[in-house]
């Protein structure tokens, strides 16, 4: 007769459910090694779990418990330790029921109370936006990691369960979670080197959002089964036989990439299913990594290898610890088959990545033998600067998708950095006071520009400058999240000492001409009123055109706005017609962010006028530019401006040149612009009916310069006329 005592103490009698039976047995296969403690200590967490769950139903109408047993289930076949094990069956019961962070430190301990907190959405605070929200949550997630890893591998787990169950939530909760899975957690996978979690969700997205393209992928998967298998037979078995004679028991094996994987290779080379040749690969599993190589040898002693697909992983492994080598071969038929040998350790890492590199010592503390650096870097700037979400979310996909090279420095060091990255970003990634002061780059033992994109294999030396700061052209050629976020704080410092400066200057010389000077220390004292927490933070808001002294003096001095505003001097003074510049613009002021505008491209000796933009400093126009007439009912943002630039510097100027098509033409041009010491930096022709017309990108100096070189080229034989375009 059973005892009915022991379905109330499983732990004393032995008859546990099946279900919490198939878990420990997924545990102590992984363990090699059955523990009757550690058994308890889950049976524990499986009870506790399943009643603080109890009468909870997920979409497809299963008890919610079912989830987590399958979260557990998974940290089972990573072989992640037991405390993980159980977090991850708890892993909802912070944000699911009335379970506190306090009650599970108490119950369980401080590790499993830890890592279920890092996993818990944030509660209590209201977000503006969903992307806000996704971005809070993102960041607190990371923050976690920063503190234990496993927090993103039970993450993961859980995320795996919930986009295979995904088919019975609505189809706009489907399309969310899938467009967020594969914008940041298949990627991040792949930079975990989980490289089979990242396949199995690559390819559960695809069914989400593309359905009808995953089913006709799958049927012709399997329509081509038997053909394949027939090719990775006629590649297996020479190779196992040779590779026996050298008495090495490999492990080898076929298999189909993801449809994901296909259907990303049908698209970047616009090719259907079946022009993809590359549809599978082999592995070849030995036990050590001198076998890796002989096997390879005689890999390409039986067939014909591709040179140009072939990658050595183990001498240089990938920053999430992947290590194989890659070859490409052809087989009789013509197929082309990759071939990956690996070690089996190398083979775990390159399945489950940073879970096969977990040391679980009982009573120590795990840690983790692999070197993540560019996370490292990502929770650095997640610890130390205040980031908003938007900018979040973009440097987290900045690191999540690139690809890697590898380039070294004077001494020897390898340094890893992503596709497309530049001197700049390496000189960030060997310490952040290099990248601030980068004057220059050697590549290879020769100078390069600082944008230029380095290759696998270079030697990249950066030369230094105290002086030497970062600029804005910075920005336009950088892809590491580090030097990005140093290079913005900076900037971002820059332009609000910059904009506090013109902002007083627009305050206080605006105040003056609207004879008012006695305010100026009443207008200052006034960021209280406009919701200011300070005197720098208004006189910010001026300097970027947010605010302006016409809206303080209508807050301020309602009673005197029409009388000042008024004021025939004052009108005079923006009336473009008849005004000239005088004296130096915003007297005092250096370093005040200007940029010139695109419409008129004005050169010194042209006559300006400065307009304050939002965010953007002084855009600087012709005063008879077409633009400024349209600007100028703003008043108090226009502000005179006067050149005040070295002899040597230079700038573009478009110039329009007309005439008659003959042989030679455009070289009489040419020289005759060089003849005048002027640079050409770009030029486009077109003829139509004999009539030829050249459009010319010079630098020059002044406007005077300008007018000798048009003179000049109107002299030219057949040159009917000259112009300077955009102004």
């Amino acid at each position: 007769m059973e005892n009915p005592i022991s379905k109330l103490a499983p732990q004393l009698f032995g008859e546990y459910p099946k279900k919490f039976e198939q878990l420990y047995k997924a545990y102590s296969n992984q363990k090699n090694k059955s523990n009757d403690r550690m058994k308890i200590e889950l049976w524990k967490a499986y009870e506790f779990g399943q009643n603080k769950h109890r009468g909870q139903k997920r979409k497809s109408g299963e008890p919610y418990f079912n989830h987590c047993m399958a979260v557990a289930k998974t940290l089972a076949d990573w072989n992640m330790d037991i405390t993980t094990i159980i977090a991850g069956l708890l892993h909802d019961t912070i944000e699911d029921t009335n379970v506190t962070i306090e009650d599970l430190k108490l119950k369980f301990g401080e590790d499993v109370s830890e890592l279920v907190n890092g996993l818990s959405k944030i509660k209590g605070i209201e977000f503006s936006t969903r992307r806000q929200k996704q971005a809070e949550n993102f960041m607190k997630l990371l923050l976690s990691v920063a503190k234990d890893l496993r927090v993103i591998i039970i993450k993961f787990a859980d995320r795996l369960h919930n986009m295979e169950t995904i088919k019975y939530m609505s189809r706009i909760k489907q399309h969310r979670i899938a467009i967020e899975t594969r914008d940041v957690y298949a990627p991040l996978a792949h930079r975990l080197g989980m490289s089979s979690v990242k396949a199995k969700l690559d390819d559960l997205v695809l069914e989400t959002l593309q359905p009808e393209i995953y089913k006709q992928i799958n049927k012709k998967i399997k329509s081509t089964q038997k053909s394949r298998s027939k090719i990775i037979k006629t590649v297996i078995n020479p190779i196992k036989s040779e590779l026996e004679t050298y008495k090495i028991k490999p492990h080898i094996y076929g298999r189909s990439k993801s449809y994901a994987s296909i259907h990303g290779k049908m698209i970047s080379r616009n090719r259907e299913f079946e022009d993809i040749y590359d549809l599978y690969a082999i592995r070849i599993v030995v036990e050590k990594v001198e076998q890796c190589y002989l096997s390879l040898g005689i890999v390409h002693s039986l067939f014909k290898p591709l040179q140009e697909r072939f990658k050595d992983f183990i001498a240089t492994p990938k920053s999430n610890g992947y290590q194989s080598v890659h070859t490409t071969i052809v087989v009789p038929n013509g197929n082309r088959v990759e071939i990956q040998i690996r070690t089996q350790e190398m083979e775990k890492t390159a399945e489950i990545g940073v879970a096969a590199h977990w040391l679980y010592k009982e009573g120590n503390s795990i840690k983790l033998d692999i070197d993540i650096k560019w996370l490292r870097d990502l929770l650095d700037i997640l610890q130390n600067d205040s980031i908003d979400h938007k900018d979040f979310m973009d440097l987290l996909k900045i690191d999540l998708f690139n690809d890697e090279i590898f380039v070294f420095t004077p001494v020897g060091d390898l340094i890893q950095l992503p596709f497309g990255a530049t001197p700049i970003d390496f000189a960030f990634r060997v310490h952040t006071q290099i990248g601030m002061h980068c004057m220059g780059a050697k590549v290879n033992h020769i100078t390069v520009p600082l944008n230029t994109k380095l290759k696998s294999g270079d030697l990249v030396e950066i030369i230094t400058s105290k002086n030497q700061m970062p600029s804005y052209g910075w920005q336009k050629y950088i892809v590491t999240t580090k030097a990005r976020t140093h290079i913005d704080r900076y900037l971002r410092m820059l332009r609000e000492e910059e904009s506090i400066k013109l902002g007083r200057e627009l305050l206080e010389k605006t105040l003056r001409r609207m004879k008012m000077v006695k305010n100026i220390k009443e207008f200052k004292k006034s960021f209280e009123s406009f919701g200011f927490p300070n005197q720098e933070t208004l006189l910010k808001e001026i300097g970027v055109g947010n605010l302006t002294v016409r809206d303080m003096i209508k807050k301020l001095i309602p009673q005197n706005t029409i009388e000042h505003f008024k004021d025939k001097k004052s009108i005079n003074f923006f009336n473009l017609n008849k005004s000239k510049p005088s004296g130096v613009v915003l007297n005092g002021i250096d370093n005040v962010m200007v940029n010139f505008g695109k419409c008129c491209n004005p050169i010194p000796g042209d006559d300006l006028m400065g307009f304050v933009t939002r965010g953007r400093g002084i855009t600087v126009h012709i005063v008879s530019c077409k633009s400024l007439p349209l600007l100028s009912h703003e008043t108090d943002r226009l502000v005179p401006v006067e050149w005040n630039v070295k002899k040597s510097e230079f700038f573009n100027v478009q110039l329009k040149i007309t005439g008659q098509d003959y042989k030679g033409w455009l070289k009489d041009i040419s020289e005759c612009i060089s003849n005048q010491n002027v640079n050409i930096t770009s030029v486009d022709t077109k003829v139509k009916d004999s009539v030829s017309t050249a459009v010319f990108i010079v630098q020059l100096n002044n406007i005077r310069q300008l007018n000798r070189l048009i003179k000049k080229l109107t002299k030219l034989k057949k040159v009917d006329f000259v112009e300077r375009i955009g102004r």
